[in-house]
């Protein structure tokens, strides 16, 4: 299912290009070769899906050259038997993908070669495309809202399903990391394989080889028979690795290792066992940070972080929180056999008055305990939150400046009426005794678009 890897080759020297491509070659990596930069120019168009490998020096158009003379989007690999610090630097600026001094490794080179084939991908498959429209429609129906932010997201997340890079998703706890890791994996041509979920955090380090690898039978006390482990469950799938953060360091070597050779060694066994499968991470740290302190190894940050997606908190897209809570009480009708209620005025304007820092978890949280607490006694959503009887308390009277709660008390107003009214200005203007003009500039400051309210969009 791997996507073959494309290089192309420059060197001046036969005898290197000739090496360099058998090296590649064996490890799977399709070379064509060239003794000028300038040959190879042709076709290093915007659609090239592979990577450069060139030598710095070279008669005519030489290493650097070449790297501004071509479409940015593509990786180069400046190779060098002459370098210093200053022009690794140098090239690094310009654009350049790794600098690799001579002497050098192969595997080393293959392992770049690799990554800069994946990060391609991934920068092709990111550019606008054509998106069908059932693929389109499906994902708005689970990635619910159509705020800028949330629009931005399912664009991402259609794009980076078209590959097979491995990802990162980032987010605070709540904000539906996992969502968004079966929208990957159901939009990609890995769909009717195994999605195969584990919560690295929620297992204990004497276990997480086993659960991960698989293990022999007669491996340790109480293996009496083989177990295949959750990388050859999820052959030809996903593997979602959830709060990769807090792999432990002893452990992270091992998964490092699994990831480079696509193979894995069951406890108690010497045979190696090839996979082919795609890692999501998700974090709700950043791992760059974390690498930087040396809480994450930084060689594994590199082999995860092909791609990432960042997921907005639900503070930063409060213009969805009226039709998410009225999914989560639909659902939980039907989950409890009750009919969910119509949200009133005041319950849209609670519930835009409120942070959410348990984010989407605690909206559906909310919503459950709101349709079960309405049913045996009639309350409101805005009665809930000013009893607390929600997942947190409202934060309007939190530590904020008294001009930023005029601001969130006006955005949720405006907001409200535009859901009350599906979005029809001349009536929101009326109750609120704006002129057309002040509403528009209103609506422009808290980022509030009409479109978002029309009938069928907000509830």
């Amino acid at each position: 299912m791997d996507e073959i890897m494309h290089a192309v080759v420059i060197d001046d020297e036969p005898t290197v290009l000739e090496s360099v491509a058998q090296c590649l070659t064996l490890a799977g990596i399709e070379a064509r070769t060239f003794t000028s930069a300038l040959e190879a120019l042709p076709l290093l168009d915007s659609d090239f899906r592979g990577v450069v490998v060139s030598d710095i020096r070279m008669p005519g158009m030489d290493g650097m050259s070449l790297l501004q003379a071509i479409d940015p989007g593509i990786p180069v690999i400046l190779i060098t038997g002459h370098g210093g610090i200053a022009q690794a630097v140098e090239a690094m600026k310009l654009g350049a993908y790794d600098f690799i001094e001579k002497p050098y490794k192969q595997d080393r080179l293959i392992d770049v070669i690799k990554r800069a084939c994946q990060q391609r991908q991934v920068t092709l498959a990111t550019q606008p495309q054509l998106v069908t429209a059932d693929n389109e429609d499906w994902l708005a129906s689970v990635i619910i809202g159509e705020s800028e932010p949330t629009r931005r997201l399912r664009q991402h997340v259609q794009a980076l399903a078209r590959v097979n890079a491995d990802v990162v998703i980032a987010g605070e706890t709540g904000t539906g990391k996992e969502l968004v890791a079966r929208s990957l994996h159901a939009l990609s041509i890995r769909c009717d394989q195994p999605f195969v979920p584990i919560n690295v955090g929620a297992i204990p380090e004497s276990l997480l080889e086993s659960e991960l690898f698989g293990h022999e039978a007669g491996a340790f006390t109480g293996a009496q028979k083989r177990r295949i482990g959750l990388l050859e469950a999820a052959h030809q799938g996903t593997l979602f690795l959830d709060e990769i953060e807090s792999m432990p360091m002893s452990f992270q070597i091992k998964l490092l290792r699994v990831l480079q050779e696509r193979e894995v060694v069951r406890v108690g066994s010497n045979t190696p066992v090839p996979i082919n499968v795609r890692i999501i991470s998700a974090t709700k740290e950043d791992l760059r940070e974390a690498a930087n302190e040396g809480r994450f190894r930084e060689d594994l940050y590199y082999r995860l972080m092909v791609a990432d997606i960042h997921l907005p908190a639900l503070r930063n897209r409060i213009d969805d929180v009226p039709a998410l809570f009225s999914h989560f009480l639909r659902e939980a009708g039907r989950n409890n056999n009750l009919e969910a209620p119509k949200l009133e005025y005041e319950d849209v304007l609670a519930l835009e008055m409120h942070d959410w820092p348990g984010n989407v978890r605690e909206l559906k949280h909310t919503a459950e305990r709101f349709l079960l607490s309405r049913s045996i006694s009639g309350i409101s959503v805005s009665d809930l939150m000013r009893l607390g009887l929600g997942s947190q308390t409202s934060t309007l009277s939190g530590e904020r400046s008294l001009n930023d709660r005029i601001d969130q008390f006006e955005r949720a107003l405006i907001s409200a009426e535009l859901a009350q009214h599906h979005g029809n200005i001349k009536e929101v203007m009326s109750v609120l005794g704006l002129p057309r003009r002040t509403l528009n500039e209103k609506m422009q400051k808290y980022g509030l678009k009409r479109e978002t309210f029309v009938a069928g969009k907000s509830q």
